[in-house]
C-alpha cells in the first residue's frame, strides 16, 4: 500500500509540473501580429532584442523601410552616417543555419567594415525564394513563425520614394513566454539544441 502511495506522489508532481517555456518576440502592428522565435546560436543578438524589448524602445519607432519581394525593415532609421554613434552595435554571430529565408529575421548595419549589427533595428525577409546574397554578411537572428500575412501586407502598403510607408506603422514589440506546444502549433519546429 505504502508503495502505491508514493508511485501516486510522483505521478502527481508530474502531472503537476509546468511546461517549460521560451521567450518570443512579439510585434503587433496596426495591421496585425508578428511572432518571432529567437535563435540561441545568435545568442548576443537574442540577448539585445529581448533588452530593448523590455525597455519598449521600438514604442517610439515604426516599420520604416518597406520593399516588396525583399525586406520589411522597422525599429531605428537609416541616417547619412550610419551607426557609427549607436551604442546598439554587436558583433557578429554568423551561424551556417542561420539563413536568409521566407521569414528570416535580421539585424540592420551600414557599410562597416566589421560587419557589425545595429541591434536598434531589425528587418524580415519577405522574398518568399530568400535572399541568399544577404547570408554571411547580415545577421540573422530569429525567424517569424506567425505572422508572414502581416508582413506580405506591410510590403504592399503605399510607400515614398525612400520606401517609406506613407501611413506609418508604429510597432508594440514585447517578449513574451510560449510552450512549446503552442509554439508547434503555429508549425514552427524548435530547434533540438534550445529543447
Amino acid at each position: 500500500m505504502k508503495r502505491l502511495s508514493i508511485l501516486s506522489l510522483i505521478v502527481l508532481f508530474w502531472g503537476c509540473t509546468t511546461p517549460k517555456t521560451y521567450q518570443v518576440g512579439q510585434i503587433n502592428t496596426r495591421l496585425g501580429e508578428i511572432l518571432v522565435w529567437l535563435y540561441d546560436e545568435a545568442s548576443k543578438h537574442k540577448e539585445a532584442f529581448i533588452e530593448l524589448a523590455n525597455e519598449g524602445y521600438w514604442s517610439d519607432y515604426t516599420f520604416n523601410r518597406v520593399i516588396d519581394n525583399f525586406v520589411a525593415q522597422g525599429g531605428c532609421p537609416d541616417t547619412p552616417e550610419g551607426f557609427a554613434y549607436s551604442v546598439h552595435l554587436l558583433k557578429p554571430e554568423f551561424h551556417p543555419d542561420l539563413r536568409h529565408v521566407y521569414g528570416a529575421f535580421g539585424a540592420g548595419r551600414d557599410n562597416n567594415p566589421g560587419k557589425l549589427s545595429a541591434a536598434c533595428q531589425f528587418y524580415i525577409v519577405q522574398n518568399r525564394d530568400g535572399l541568399a546574397r544577404l547570408d554571411d554578411n547580415y545577421m540573422i537572428y530569429g525567424q517569424v513563425f506567425k505572422g508572414m500575412d502581416v508582413v506580405d501586407a506591410i510590403v504592399k502598403v503605399e510607400t515614398d520614394s525612400l520606401d517609406a510607408p506613407l501611413e506609418t506603422i508604429p510597432l508594440e514589440v514585447k517578449v513574451i513566454e510560449m510552450t512549446a506546444s503552442e509554439i508547434e502549433g503555429y508549425g514552427f519546429t524548435i530547434p533540438e539544441a534550445s529543447k
